[in-house]
C-alpha cells in the first residue's frame, strides 16, 4: 500500500484540500501520514481513519520513506526540504501547491482538465515533481480551455481582479478589519437619513488615509479602494504576478509557439474569488455562437453566462461563485477594434481551481498511475 505524507494541511489551502478529499472520499487505498512544523506528537486531522500522532515535517529520514509527499506548507518549506530529500536519493513523487518548483525543467505544472496529456507524458518520462499553478493563470486556462484546445488564440490580455485570499489568510482578515473600521467610522452618518453621500465619503477617505488604518499586510487600503500591484517588480516593468501569465500558461500547455499573455494584476476587495476581464485576439474571424459552443464544451466546469444584466448579476460575481467549482464565463462579445477580437469576463474560486483542486486531482492521478 502506498504511503503518502501530508504537510501544511492546517493552512488555508491545506484545509480546503483536506475538505475536498473528505468530500470526495479520497482517503482510501493508501496509508496517510500527517506532518507538522510546530506540533510534533499532536493530534492529526479527522479524515475518518485512525492516524498516528503528528510527525516532524523536517524529519528527512521519515519523509524519504514515503512514496508521495503532498505539501501546502509554502515556498520556504519547499526550498529547505526538497533539495535535502532529493540529496538522500528519494525517488518518490513530490506534489506542491507553492510556486518554488513551478518553472524547473524537471517539474510539471498541473491542471489536468487542461493539460492531462502533458501530465501523462511527464509520468511516462519519470518526472517526479508536480506543482500547482498560479491561481489566475489556472482559472483563465479553465475558462478558455476550449479555445486553447482549438489552437485559435493568438494572444490574450488579462486584466485581473484578485481576491484577498490570494495574498493569504492574514490578508483576508485584514480586509474585514478595514471594512469594520470604515463601517464604524461612518455608522452615525449612515443612521442619519439626512446625511449626504459626500459627508460619508469625507469620513471614509479620512480613515483610509489615517496612519492607524490597518494595512500591515496589504501595505495600503483595500476596502474602499484597489491595489494595482501584486508581487515583486520585474525588469520588464511587470510585476511577477503579471509575468506568470505568459511563463506559466505556456509551460502548462507546453506550446510549441508561445502564446503572448499579459495584462495588469489588481487586488480588489473580494474575499476568495478571482475575476478577470479578457481581451482575446483570435487567429481568424469566427461566429460568436460557434465560439460560445467551443468555450462551454471546454470542460465540465465551465458555464457560459448569457450577456445580459440579469444573468451577469446572478451568476458572474465572486459572491455567486465562492466555494463552488463552477467557472462561469460571460460578457462574451465581439469587440469594435476588429472581428477577430473578443472580450469576456470570468470568475473562479481561488482556493479551489486556483489552488487545492489541481493538487487533489494530481494526487489521484499519481495514485492510479502507481
Amino acid at each position: 500500500m502506498l504511503r503518502i505524507g501530508f504537510v501544511g494541511w492546517r493552512g488555508m489551502v491545506g484545509s480546503v484540500l483536506m475538505g475536498r478529499m473528505i468530500d470526495e472520499q479520497d482517503f482510501q487505498g493508501f496509508e496517510p501520514t500527517f506532518f507538522t512544523t510546530s506540533n510534533v506528537g499532536g493530534e492529526g486531522p479527522d479524515v475518518g481513519l485512525d492516524i498516528p500522532p503528528l510527525n516532524d515535517a523536517y524529519d528527512i529520514s521519515l519523509l524519504s520513506s514515503l512514496d508521495i509527499i503532498v505539501t501546502c506548507q509554502g515556498g520556504d518549506y519547499t526550498k529547505k526540504v526538497y533539495p535535502k530529500i532529493r540529496e538522500v536519493g528519494w525517488k518518490g513523487y513530490w506534489i506542491d501547491s507553492a510556486s518554488t518548483l513551478r518553472m524547473n525543467d524537471d517539474s510539471i505544472i498541473v491542471l489536468d482538465p487542461v493539460n492531462k496529456n502533458v501530465i501523462d507524458a511527464g509520468l511516462s518520462s519519470g518526472i517526479k515533481a508536480y506543482v500547482g499553478g498560479n491561481c489566475t493563470v489556472s482559472l483563465m486556462l479553465m475558462a478558455l480551455s476550449g479555445l486553447f484546445a482549438e489552437g485559435i488564440i493568438e494572444w490574450i490580455s488579462s486584466m485581473t481582479y484578485q481576491a484577498a485570499s490570494g495574498a493569504g489568510a492574514k490578508n483576508m482578515k485584514e480586509l474585514i478589519a478595514q471594512i469594520h473600521v470604515l463601517g464604524k467610522a461612518s455608522s452615525a452618518l449612515l443612521d442619519d437619513p439626512g446625511s449626504t453621500a459626500i459627508a460619508i465619503d469625507e469620513v471614509v477617505t479620512k480613515e483610509l488615509r489615517s496612519n492607524s488604518f490597518p494595512t500591515t499586510n496589504f501595505k495600503a487600503p483595500l476596502a474602499g479602494s484597489v491595489i494595482p500591484w501584486i508581487d515583486s517588480a520585474m525588469e520588464s516593468g511587470q510585476t511577477r504576478e503579471e509575468w506568470k501569465g505568459f511563463a506559466e500558461t505556456n509551460k502548462i500547455l507546453q506550446t510549441k509557439n508561445p502564446i503572448p499573455v499579459d495584462g495588469v494584476c489588481v487586488r480588489v476587495g473580494a474575499m476568495r474569488c478571482h475575476s478577470q476581464g479578457l481581451t482575446i485576439k483570435l487567429d481568424r474571424d469566427m461566429p460568436l455562437d460557434e465560439l460560445s459552443e467551443i468555450i462551454e464544451k471546454g470542460n465540465q466546469w465551465v458555464k457560459l453566462v448569457p450577456n445580459n444584466m440579469e444573468s451577469t448579476l446572478k451568476f458572474l460575481t465572486p459572491a455567486a461563485v465562492n466555494s463552488t467549482l463552477t467557472i462561469p464565463v460571460g460578457r462574451l462579445r465581439k469587440m469594435l477594434i476588429g472581428p477577430e477580437y473578443i472580450t469576456a469576463f470570468t470568475v473562479g474560486d481561488q482556493l479551489l481551481w486556483g489552488a487545492a483542486e489541481p493538487i487533489r486531482r494530481i494526487l489521484n492521478i499519481i495514485i492510479n498511475y502507481s
